[in-house]
């Protein structure tokens, strides 16, 4: 049952209104620096600059994964990367049938030249090409060297084939270099590359190994981030479209292997995941498939909130991931579009953690320096804001719910259950489904106020998040 009980969420709503707001003091907010970087793709240089490369050639740096510094804007003549990028890339440009770029990636080679995998689309087709361009440094300017592969030629086909956009490059753990890429038509696919030249291994299918799509399945963007704690290389990946009432959400799923095969937390073979033949964007084919980590959400304000002002994120997407050997710390980079504010968008951060089942879950909250910290169990009771992401292509936001989590262990409010706590690690019931994740600390920017939160996976890979309100009532 999750539907909200009237009378419950009114008596809440009553005790708001009478009692302090309290139980989360306000605290100084920390400074925040946005930048419009479509598709971020994230790479950290050795000296520690954090870069993130996106679509029509735009890029920014931050050192703290909080302020942004934008160093190339567009394709045109606000381009830093490339010098005179409509005519070093005239090629691939040319065959796509287009003036600007898709989702590029920046990797470094062995020998520490800094190579970009850029790509062109026409848009309404798959007629794309996928090319290479090396640079001394990451901000370049980076010279152009070859198309690698090119989609929507004379005998090509859509319904099988790879729409070549979206490459994401990354090392496995024993070295070896790989380059995971594909969109919407065929489906995503995976090539073996040369670490000391960035082109693809010989002896390979020339697109690689399949590791799902088909039939123009709403599928793309997808990333690969191996983790030394699970041994496990997670497949992101972003399902619906990309505009605001599209319906893009942040899945994963994961493989012993970086070449596959891949499955989700059901244990359903992504190989499997498509659309069924003569089918064109029918989503109820594979919106069953992958771990959904994140949709379009809303937390929705209570009485005691001292700002009034919310912020729903729409279509949150297009991901790359992190993870710091120092600290032992994953964050997710994606860009997010807003309720209300039409097609503008704007990079985000969340840190993210690994649950009792070996599958990441992300903080309900945008990262904002926090260190990492136990929190007791007398600062985890309490009222929270439940938001359930569910498994659909919401091409509407979800609404929070309100429920208690009560020092004795139980749940009560729109969820009916237990809630249990070992250290970090927590487990919440509802009606009878167990979701697993952990307990953080989190800045609510709209309230100022640092709470305590929770994020969580059920087995059939829908997250639950939770904001705590207020102290028990």
């Amino acid at each position: 049952m999750r539907c909200a009980r009237l009378a419950v969420l009114i008596l809440f709503a009553v005790m708001l209104c009478l009692s302090p707001a309290g139980a989360e003091e306000a605290v100084k907010m920390p400074k925040f620096t946005g930048v419009s970087v479509h598709d971020p793709s994230i790479v950290r240089a050795p000296d520690g600059t954090f870069y993130i490369f996106g679509s029509h050639m735009a890029a920014a740096r931050s050192t703290d994964l909080m302020n942004w510094k934008l160093i190339s804007r567009d394709a045109g003549s606000g381009c830093t990367l490339v010098e005179n990028v409509q005519t070093e890339m005239q090629e691939a440009l040319s065959w796509a049938k287009t003036t600007t770029f898709w989702a590029p990636d920046v990797v470094q080679l062995a020998d520490g030249t800094w190579a970009m995998y850029y790509c062109t689309c026409e848009g309404s087709s798959p007629l794309s090409a996928l090319g290479l361009a090396l640079a001394e440094q990451p901000e370049g300017p980076y010279r152009n060297q070859e198309i690698l592969l090119k989609s929507g030629q004379s005998g090509y086909n859509a319904n099988y084939y790879p729409n070549v956009v979206d490459p994401c490059a990354f090392y496995d753990k024993e070295g070896r270099l790989w380059m995971v890429y594909g969109s919407y038509s065929g489906g995503i696919f995976i090539l073996e590359m040369d670490p000391a030249t960035g082109r693809p291994l010989e002896g390979q299918d020339p697109y690689g190994t399949k590791l799902l799509g088909k039939n123009h399945a709403r599928i793309e963007g997808p990333y690969i981030l191996y983790s030394p704690e699970t041994d496990y290389y997670y497949l992101f990946l972003s399902f619906g479209g990309l505009d605001s009432n599209g319906g893009y959400n942040i899945r994963v799923c994961r493989s012993r292997n970086p070449d596959g095969p891949y499955e989700d937390s059901l244990g359903q073979e992504m190989i499997r995941c498509g659309g069924a033949p003569g089918t064109f964007f029918h989503d109820p084919d594979y919106e069953g498939y992958a771990v959904k980590l994140m949709g379009g959400y809303h937390f929705q304000l209570l009485p005691s909130d001292t700002n009034t002002i919310g912020v729903a994120y729409r279509s949150p997407g297009h991901n790359s991931a992190y993870y710091d050997a120092e600290t032992g710390r994953y964050f997710l980079i994606f860009h997010t579009r807003f309720a209300n504010s039409g097609e503008s968008f704007t990079v985000r951060v969340h840190e993210m953690w690994m649950n009792s089942e070996g599958w990441p879950v992300v903080s309900p909250l945008r990262y904002a320096g926090e260190e990492a910290e136990e929190i007791p169990a007398d600062r985890v009771n309490g009222l929270y804001k439940l938001l359930f992401h569910e498994h659909d292509i919401n091409t509407v936001e979800h609404e929070s719910q309100l429920a208690v989590l009560h020092a004795d262990g139980t749940v009560d409010g729109s969820v009916t259950g237990q809630w249990t706590l070992e250290g970090s690690a927590i487990t919440v019931t509802n009606d009878g489904t167990v979701y697993s994740g952990v307990t953080c600390l989190g800045l609510d920017g709209a309230q100022s106020a640092e709470v305590t939160c929770f994020t969580a996976l059920n087995a059939a890979g829908e997250a639950l998040w939770g904001i705590r309100a207020e102290d028990e009532p």
